[in-house]
């Protein structure tokens, strides 16, 4: 690694890959750092007794170096990804342009509509060669869904998917399997992931990415920036200095790394005090049908095919069955539908202890077979709303560690609400029964895999983090561009309006040289 480049991207996600792309075309020497491996396809984890391949390091853990990162912060549970290509290894693959009515909260600064981003959602969609699942193809999950969506009187619509259909040019990769394993790793390389297409590309024009690389902080030095960061295999700490440096962390990483800048380190003193303030789940809600009178057989095809929409009233969602392999569906039935009542939220006080007992199964093979055999997984389906919670989080650090405190139950009760009445109706055109997740019926905090905010947007440090342009208060030349940026709930799949907000960073930046 060079001692300096022209910009140094933090996170090889959504973000840092399309920042490390934009720049390398400009002609800039462009350093990655990222936290986890590489992946190829075929090389993703399948045997989930190798917990510590899993999931990501945790204090009482730091040899787990997994796929997945999976934290229980105070006021909600969240689930991120490690590997170059960040979060593009592990979703749904969904890409959606939101209804305008998602920008006209006034959290978003002046410029920011859906037309003002109609532009770059363009470019995402062709970087990624984005397209619905084939109507003509026969999809037996897709079409129930869409009858029970009628007969509710309710509208939806086949997303735009970074899948590859049919068979790529490229070698090593084949068309899209239908085994609804995208949130596992593909396998087959049909996912159009970051890896794949945006940092493959940059990687061409000379940008290098460096893997397993851990970043603690940043520091304002004459010429520009120093990062600092420890390697993970061999221990050492060290750093490199940017002219540039583009933060693309997720939400999450970030947000860490600018706190503990400002607040440990005291390299970054003048970031905003709304660091860490508005984060949002993005009202992600998970819950599960049992029962149904018709084999939906969820295992066939992408795990997301179709969403329905509940927009015409506040507080608004959309919904899907997001479904998973027959293994894992397997599992889930097997788990049942436990339904509290009163007694829910009864173990809140061992919320903050789940990581190990959560690594301990993992390690034990409890989640690689059925619990119970009761439940024919082919009349199963996970349910998942995605909605417009108050983005009330705030994140801070306890300690060294980054926590998330959030009274969410309480704070968005007419939310959940709306969300759990139109799962138990759409359980109910199926002919069966719904409950909530398992953790929100012991527990009453929700799971995202959709973090939000942090470090918004704003006109001024006085209402946000970074400018309009993505460059942080006070720190030119230092600029964030991920979902830490995103200053509301959208309701919708966020990654295309985080990717199409970073194209617009990423040109900020190329043209502040």
């Amino acid at each position: 690694m060079a001692k300096k480049y022209d910009v140094v991207v933090v996170g090889s996600g959504f973000g840092g890959s399309i920042t490390a792309l934009r720049l390398a075309q400009a002609g800039r020497s462009v350093a990655v750092l990222e936290r986890g491996r590489r992946y190829n396809p075929g090389q993703f984890p399948r045997d989930v007794t190798r917990a510590d391949e899993l999931l990501w390091r945790n204090p009482i853990r730091s040899e787990a170096r997994g796929l997945y990162d999976v934290r229980f912060l105070s006021g909600i549970g969240t689930v991120t990804a490690s590997g170059v290509g960040g979060g593009s290894l592990v979703y749904a693959n969904i890409h959606v342009r939101p209804d305008p009515i998602v920008f006209d909260h006034p959290r978003w600064p002046r410029g920011f509509s859906r037309e003002a981003l109609d532009t770059y959602y363009d470019k995402v969609a062709h970087e990624l060669d984005v397209k619905p699942f084939p109507a003509s193809d026969p999809l037996r999950k897709r079409d129930l869904f869409q009858q029970a969506a009628r007969r509710m009187g309710r509208q939806t619509f086949d997303p735009d998917q970074a899948v590859s259909w049919t068979d790529p040019s490229a070698p090593g990769r084949k068309a899209c399997q239908r085994c609804a394993e995208c949130e596992f790793g593909c396998q087959s390389g049909a996912k159009n992931t970051l890896d794949l297409t945006y940092l493959a590309r940059a990687e061409k024009l000379g940008a290098t990415v460096w893997p397993g690389l851990s970043v603690s902080h940043v520091q304002r030095v004459a010429g520009g920036y120093r990062v600092h960061f420890k390697d993970l295999a061999t221990g050492e700490k060290t750093s490199v200095e940017g002219s540039r440096v583009v933060l693309s962390a997720g939400a999450l990483g970030t947000v860490e790394i600018l706190l503990r800048s400002r607040d440990r380190a005291r390299t970054l003193p003048l970031v905003s005090d709304w660091l860490g303030r508005g984060y949002s789940g993005n009202g992600d809600f998970l819950g599960s049908l049992h029962g149904s009178r018709e084999e939906i057989l969820p295992w066939e095809g992408p795990d997301v095919a179709t969403v329905m929409r509940f927009f015409d009233a506040a507080p608004r969602f959309t919904m899907v069955t997001a479904t998973f392999n027959r293994p894992a569906t397997a599992v889930l039935a097997g788990l049942g539908q436990p339904q509290l009542g009163l007694l829910g939220g009864m173990g809140a006080p061992l919320w903050p202890k789940l990581w190990p007992l959560l690594h301990g199964a993992f390690a034990k093979g409890l989640f690689s077979k059925p619990l119970g055999t009761g439940v024919d997984p082919a009349r199963t389906s996970n349910l998942f709303a995605i909605g417009q919670d108050n983005a009330n989080g705030h994140m801070v650090l306890k300690g060294d560690r980054l926590d998330i405190e959030w009274d969410y139950a309480n704070e968005n009760v007419a939310l959940v609400n709306r969300m759990t009445s139109a799962m138990h109706e759409l359980a109910s055109q199926y002919g069966g029964t719904f409950a909530p997740l398992v953790t929100w019926e012991l527990f009453r905090r929700p799971f995202t895999v959709h973090s939000l905010g942090g470090a918004h947007l704003a006109e001024s440090p006085g209402r946000g983090v970074v400018s309009t342009e993505g460059e942080v208060f006070n720190y030119p030349g230092l600029y964030v561009a991920d979902g830490s940026v995103i200053p509301t709930s959208i309701g919708f799949h966020p990654v295309m309006t985080i990717s199409a907000v970073a194209e617009r960073i990423a040109e900020a930046v190329a043209h502040g040289f």
